[in-house]
């Protein structure tokens, strides 16, 4: 908050409302309810608080049993823009997902679950395997265990954690073994198409920040304020 020329009440309204309710909201639904006359001053209020959510979740790694895999989130494109179809369209940003999965087993029944703490969602710049690498290093456990499907990006990842285990991607693996990964990316795409609609890829990687920060906090309730109310107290820009 250090610097800003908003008063302190803005800043404390604008973390209400970004953390009111899981959906998100607009930085043009904010303004009205900011009562503010400029919108880019809204918005740019907006992101320097996604930068705090993600400073902050940057402080912890994922541990345990790991799910990793890819989604496409649409992207705004200019108008008359030459698309190309499938892998690579301007229309798609490719984004890993990485999701901290935890097998439970029924005592009585012997059936087996899965409960998810924690996830973690990057923009991909490319398709290169190094990049891949680099996330699961930056951000999970030596000892963690990665389970993923057998695409040719997830290459020498058990020499970053302790075990990699494959499996070949079909209708059951993602209902079974990258379970939360995809729940995850299907509730994220319905969530920015029904709150933000459009959203620029320079952009994609906050509004993922901050999707992240409030699903691992989900439990929280009313001290969600509470908890960015510290992580913007920190200088984090």
């Amino acid at each position: 908050m250090e610097g800003s020329n908003l008063p302190l009440r803005k800043w404390y309204l604008a973390m209400v409302f970004m953390t009111f309710t899981k959906k998100g909201i607009s930085a043009t639904e904010l303004q009205r309810q900011l009562k503010h006359n400029r919108y880019r001053t809204v918005w740019g209020l907006m992101h320097k608080i996604r930068t705090a959510m993600v400073q902050r979740d940057s402080l912890y790694n994922l541990e345990g049993m790991i799910e990793v895999d890819e989604g496409y989130f649409a992207k705004e494109t200019p108008e008359n823009t030459q698309l190309k179809r499938g892998r690579g369209s301007q229309r798609k940003n490719n984004v890993a997902v990485m999701a901290e999965s935890t097998v439970i087993e029924d005592v009585e029944t012997g059936e087996k679950s899965s409960h998810c703490r924690y996830f973690n969602m990057a923009v991909l710049k490319s398709h290169e395997k190094e990049e891949i690498n680099e996330l699961i290093q930056d951000h999970l456990s030596e000892s963690a265990i990665v389970f993923s499907d057998k695409s040719t990006s997830y290459v020498n990842i058990e020499d970053i954690v302790e075990i990699h285990i494959t499996e070949k991607s079909n209708k059951e693996t993602t209902k079974t073994t990258l379970k939360w990964v995809h729940i995850a990316i299907s509730n994220a795409k319905r969530n920015f198409l029904g709150v933000y609609h459009k959203i620029k890829g320079k952009y994609l990687q906050n509004y993922l920040n901050e999707f992240c920060y409030k699903l691992n906090r989900r439990y929280f309730g009313e001290r969600l304020f509470d908890r960015l109310t510290l992580a913007v107290a920190k200088s984090y820009w």
